[in-house]
């Protein structure tokens, strides 16, 4: 007799979606994962984010930094975020952002827009954020895992996620 298989997968719920919308605003640090352009291989680095006026996870990079040559050459990326509290750190909430990164044109309106709320979130980078290879980038959300816990996992969809 085959043992039956345990879909470890919820039933998206409206919890759920305010856990994930929860997690993605409060960010102010976030894992990203890129696929480096020599070997396909997953390279992981850790990026300031915020959260433009769409509700999108925005952050700021330089181009020569290791995760944006990636991103110029693919722009698929995962971003994670939550942050660990006390006790067992794999017991807390957290989210896998998955989709396509896109750049910000320096010259656009949008830049300046997200120029000063990003900075009141991280203040250091003011003395980087005006420099030539410094961009802005966002976050097109395709779908989103969510760990809210032991047991607790489920698949979200872009419009789960979106601001009301």
């Amino acid at each position: 007799m085959a043992k039956k298989k345990i879909n470890p997968i919820r039933e998206t719920s409206n919890e759920a979606r305010k856990l994930a919308r929860r997690l993605i605003d409060e960010a102010v640090f976030a894992s990203i994962a890129v696929l480096e352009p020599e070997t396909g291989i997953p390279i992981v680095s850790r990026i300031g984010v915020a959260v433009d006026f769409g509700g999108n996870l925005v952050f700021l990079a330089s181009e020569i930094s290791n995760h944006t040559k990636a991103l110029f050459r693919d722009t698929r990326a995962s971003i994670m975020v939550g942050e660990p509290g006390k006790g067992d750190p794999l017991a807390h909430p957290r989210i896998t952002l998955i989709g396509n990164i896109e750049k910000i044109d320096r010259t656009s309106n949008e830049r300046d827009l997200l120029r000063d709320p990003y900075l009141a979130i991280h203040s250091k980078a003011k003395l980087y954020i005006d420099f030539l290879d410094f961009h802005f980038f966002r976050l097109n959300l395709q779908r989103a895992n969510l760990n809210a816990g032991f047991g607790q996992a489920f698949i979200l969809e872009a419009e789960h996620l979106a601001q009301t």
